[in-house]
Order: C-alpha cells, then structure tokens, then sequence
C-alpha cells in the first residue's frame, strides 16, 4: 500500500516532466502528503493538481466510506470504480519518496524509500466527478504484490514505472492487461530506505526535519544488467 509520500526533489521532478512532455508549472515542496489532500497527477501533454481519493463518476456523493486511494492492481478489470479508468484513464503521481511503516521493537517504525534520482513515478488511475462546480479531479495509485527484497517492509508495494514504462502507461489509447509485467512484483531499479521520527505518523505534522534519517540506510538492488555483447 502506500499512503504517505513526500514531494522535495523538484529537479528530478522536472527532469521527469521534460522526458514525458508535459510543461505544467512544478508544485511547491510539500512533506506528509496524505489521502484525500491534493496532489499532482501527470496526464498526456498536461499536470493537474488532483484529490487523492477516487471519486467514481457515477458516486452520488464525495465519500471516504470505502478505501480508494489505492487500486489493487490484481482486481483493476473486476473493481467497478477501476474498470473503466484503468482502460482509458491512467496517469502518473510523481513523488519525491514514499513512506512504510513495519514493526519494530513493538511500535511502528516509518521508513522513506527512494531512488537515486529522487523522483519516483507511480501507477496511477483518474476520474471526473461531475457533482461539484468545478467538476472534481480524483484518483488512486496501483499497488501490487512487494517484490520480495521489499517485504520486510511491506506485503505490498506502489507500481512503480520506468520512466519508458510511464510512456506506455500513459498512452490510453493501447490497452493494458492486468497481467502485464509493467504491473509485476519486482523491483525495476535500486532503492534506498532509511528510517525517520516516528512523529510522521501524524498526517498534520509537516516539518521537513522529521524526515532527516534517524539510522542508517538500506539499499535494496534493482535488476542487475548483464554484460554487454
């Protein structure tokens, strides 16, 4: 799952936003994000900022009565809300770095998982709601399956693109199957986790210090590219 993330790193970002096209103005920097606060959601040619929390074009009502930040990629053809916006609405939050927690010494220890670039972008899904004026810009992230090296951490894992991958993800006019490998349990390339305060447990707490590493880092390898012909 995923259900913090930070936004720091802008030259990664906008390195990101070169690669893909898309000239839109690049958010301030912004810690603790959480569901239901806006985020920016990257779709072809454009960046617009979204509520994260789908809302379904067909809901009668903005309501958190059911979990829809996160869309599990296994169920995307099957989940009424999903179905249709994974076949022709799919986009792309970037994130500078995201946020798992995992038991340790009996209390919730948060962790910040990167990568080098500090621009990770995740798997996302968008609707309209046309109950508010202006209509409602939502969406949720695709998790899947950790990769194994990740499980430590967590059972499951944002889909994380490459930024080929983000391409394809984003042309929807080409379908995507949900057994794609694009939407796979690995780890496509390196990450670095390290711990920080356990304070940012309080979504409210915005403090940028509370993210300073409070131990030292883990690196979790990606694909090891073979030797050249």
């Amino acid at each position: 799952m995923c259900g913090r993330f930070n936004i720091t790193n802008l030259p990664g970002l906008q390195d990101l936003m070169n690669y893909l096209g898309i000239d839109s103005p690049l958010p301030e920097p912004r810690f603790n994000i959480a569901p239901t606060e806006d985020i920016l959601l990257l779709r072809p040619g454009q960046g617009d900022m979204a509520r994260w929390w789908l809302v379904p074009s067909w809901a009668k009502e903005v309501s958190s009565k059911y979990s829809m930040f996160n869309a599990r990629a296994e169920t995307l053809t099957k989940s009424p809300a999903f179905r249709g916006p994974f076949r022709h609405q799919r986009g792309v939050v970037p994130m500078s770095n995201f946020i798992e927690w995992r038991m340790e010494d009996g209390q919730k220890q948060p962790w910040v998982i990167t990568n080098r670039e500090q621009c990770i972008a995740v798997a996302a899904l968008w609707d309209v709601w046309e109950g508010a004026n202006p209509p409602l810009l939502s969406c949720t992230l695709v998790t899947t399956e950790a990769a194994e090296a990740f499980r430590p951490w967590h059972k499951r894992m944002p889909v994380l693109l490459t930024r080929e991958e983000c391409l394809r993800w984003l042309d929807n006019e080409q379908a995507i199957a949900v057994d794609d490998r694009m939407l796979a349990p690995a780890l496509k390339f390196d990450l670095e986790l390290y711990p920080v305060n356990r304070a940012v447990g309080n979504s409210t707490r915005k403090d940028p210090a509370l993210f300073e590493p409070t131990g030292p880092p883990v690196k979790l390898r990606g694909p090891v590219a073979g030797p050249k012909a």
